[in-house]
């Protein structure tokens, strides 16, 4: 017999990716014993939260998430609060506090200037040597009014383990974009394009200086550029196989060329051949 959590994820790859969010809450209504498994398993859009202390809005995913409360980057606080005992050890201090902090103003300017809007957040957390983290993107769009739709998620996942000597690091970063494209209109009626794509990658970058506030800095620095890196190759690899791949097979099923230049075309191929043959 197929293990359950097994199971759950191949069904969840054969239903569409639009509707991961609800098909995930129908299985774990079913299965309240997988929800922890596959909530760190399975990529889905991300969902947004104000911070009653800020204002700012910031994103909810599992690695700020405790039960039903979720860490605010601006506050660094849960809410709805968490028993302290617990916050003790979900909430970041000292270095890896401060790098957080410096984190999300960088990628707050890096949204402002390439998606024009949207929402980011970063969260950090201490390991033995080094630390881990996520950086989030999203960013939704109604252009078109009801008749058009397009959301953009970057989930960005990285693993820093540091050097004895402080001197360099080794970074792994795992990114994935959700997009999730629609439209409704007389003419096509109706189209959905929705999918995720997953790229890796690992580099070992230098770290110039001997104070913490350098070393700090030279992380924030490496971390910015592989995200940013990453995020260029994905988009241009979406563009490709979603819209390259797509304009590909309407154009096999059917010619936008006009009626009277396909005739042409083909009495102008049917006369060289005629040529060749006589030849």
């Amino acid at each position: 017999m197929a293990d359950p959590f097994d199971a759950a994820l191949d069904l969840l790859r054969r239903l569409p990716p639009s509707s991961t969010q609800k098909n995930l809450n129908g299985i774990i209504s079913l299965r309240p014993e997988l929800e922890e498994d596959l909530l760190s398993s399975v990529d889905v859009a991300l969902t947004s939260r104000r911070c009653t202390k800020s204002g700012r809005d910031y994103l909810c995913c599992d690695y700020n998430r405790d039960g039903d409360s979720y860490r605010s980057p601006w506050s660094n606080e849960f809410e709805p609060p968490i028993e302290p005992e617990d916050a003790a050890d979900l909430i970041p201090h000292g270095r890896v506090r401060r790098m957080e902090e410096s984190l999300n103003a960088g990628f707050d300017v890096y949204r402002e200037l390439y998606y024009e809007g949207g929402i980011s957040s970063a969260y950090l957390w201490a390991l033995d040597e080094g630390f881990a983290g996520v950086v989030l993107f999203k960013k939704a769009s109604s252009a078109g009014g009801s008749a058009g739709k397009g959301g953009w998620d970057s989930i960005h996942v990285l693993e820093v383990n540091e050097s004895a000597t402080k001197r360099s690091a080794h970074y792994k970063l795992t990114s994935t974009v959700i997009l999730d494209l629609g439209m409704s209109s007389a003419a096509v009626d109706s189209l959905e394009l929705a999918g995720n794509l997953t790229r890796q990658t690992q580099q070992d970058l230098p770290l110039n200086g001997l104070r913490d506030a350098e070393v700090e800095q030279g992380h924030m620095s490496n971390i910015g550029r592989m995200v940013e890196d990453m995020e260029t190759r994905m988009r241009n690899l979406l563009q490709e196989v979603y819209f390259g791949k797509a304009k590909d097979v309407v154009g096999d099923l059917r010619s936008i060329q006009p009626l009277s230049e396909a005739e042409r075309d083909r009495a102008a191929h049917k006369e060289a051949i005629s040529k060749m043959n006589r030849g």
